[in-house]
């Protein structure tokens, strides 16, 4: 299988990751993990295999692993305070060869109430590191990661992945699929505004929340690794993915046409209100992300080309880089938005 290729932290993005203590020195490389003796092939709970595999390292190596992936653990979600991590320990150490970044998954116990969780080390693509980013800002989710030198860190996003939502939980009765389907409007469109790519089923999670009259649902992507990468346009809606029939029959069999372009335009309202809450520091990345290099450039041309024709303009003809395109593209989407934003608030103030 093809793999995406790895881009490199630019200076201009180090400085930036330094700036808003993203970038801090960790207990652990990225390195220290791939010294495994043998791997053995991971099961989910009814026996099947995944796509994980759990590592086993030589003793010495795995009492050096415990402690600094501890220590790591304790970076993430304490910022670095220690007075706990004497209540943790690693449990298992599993990885994903079928990732492009090749992920590590570490699962840490809390030897007080048993309480398990997981975090991620993965080797650095900037172009993750955007759509981490960029997922901070303008989605509703913020995400903790860390990163320094060959390393990034980042927390365990919780929710149901979406092809085993799919296998086990869109049939049940309390499925609310009117819910769902209009979620899942909204994800796809919170995907494509910000070029966010490959959003197939298992690439994103779905959280189930109790409400006062049956389920809510939020969907949350998972995999950041094409961000701003491909040329083609519909590869950055999710509603063209085979793997996602069942959620766009879904909004079919539910939403009328009108319906849904009611729930893009509140998606798209609320994308607005984050971009000015977080104005100066989006701003700040987008004009370092124009000046990398994240993808082919005959994928720039081919992307700037077909998104001219999904809005009937010229204006992506002078975007050269990805960046630029991006940046372009949420001024394009999101335009008119602010324009109603500062007209309603200009009624206010009078």
């Amino acid at each position: 299988m093809m793999k995406k290729e790895l881009f490199p932290v630019s200076e201009g993005l180090r400085k930036y990751l330094r700036k808003y203590d993203r970038d801090i020195a960790l207990p652990i490389v990225y390195k220290d993990l791939l010294n495994y003796r043998f791997t053995t092939a991971l099961k989910d709970k009814n026996g099947k295999s995944t796509h994980w595999e759990t590592a086993v390292y030589d003793p010495m190596d795995m009492e050096f692993l415990k402690e600094a992936l501890v220590k790591t653990y304790a970076t993430l979600k304490t910022e670095g305070d220690m007075s706990f991590i004497k209540h943790l320990e690693i449990e298992r150490i599993d990885f994903c060869e079928f990732g492009n970044s090749i992920p590590f998954r570490i699962r840490v116990i809390n030897k007080l109430n048993d309480n398990r969780d997981h975090f991620y080390i993965k080797s650095v693509d900037a172009s993750r590191i955007y759509g981490l980013e960029l997922e901070d800002m303008l989605s509703p989710n913020r995400i903790t990661f860390l990163y320094h030198k060959d390393t990034l860190v980042e927390e365990h996003i919780p929710g149901i992945p979406g092809d085993i939502f799919l296998r086990d939980y869109m049939d049940l009765p309390e499925t609310n699929k009117i819910r769902l389907a209009k979620e899942f409007v909204k994800f796809n469109e919170r995907c494509f505004v910000r070029l966010l790519g490959d959003m197939r089923s298992y690439n994103f999670v779905v959280e189930i929340i109790p409400d006062i009259e049956g389920y809510q649902y939020k969907l949350r992507a998972i995999d950041f690794d094409q961000q701003s990468y491909e040329g083609k346009k519909n590869l950055y809606l999710p509603q063209f993915y085979k793997e996602n029939f069942d959620f766009v029959e879904a909004v079919l069999k539910n939403l009328n046409d009108e319906v849904i372009a009611q729930y893009q335009l509140e998606e798209d309202t609320t994308m607005m209100y984050r971009v000015i809450a977080s104005r100066e520091r989006l701003m700040e990345l987008l004009n370092i992300m124009i000046k990398d290099e994240l993808s082919e450039n005959y994928k720039v041309k081919i992307l700037r080309e077909e998104l001219n024709a999904h809005y009937g303009t010229t204006v992506f003809s002078r975007c050269k880089t990805m960046g630029e395109v991006v940046k372009r593209q949420l001024k394009q989407a999101l335009q008119k938005h602010l324009k109603q934003v500062q007209k309603i608030h200009k009624y206010k103030r009078k």
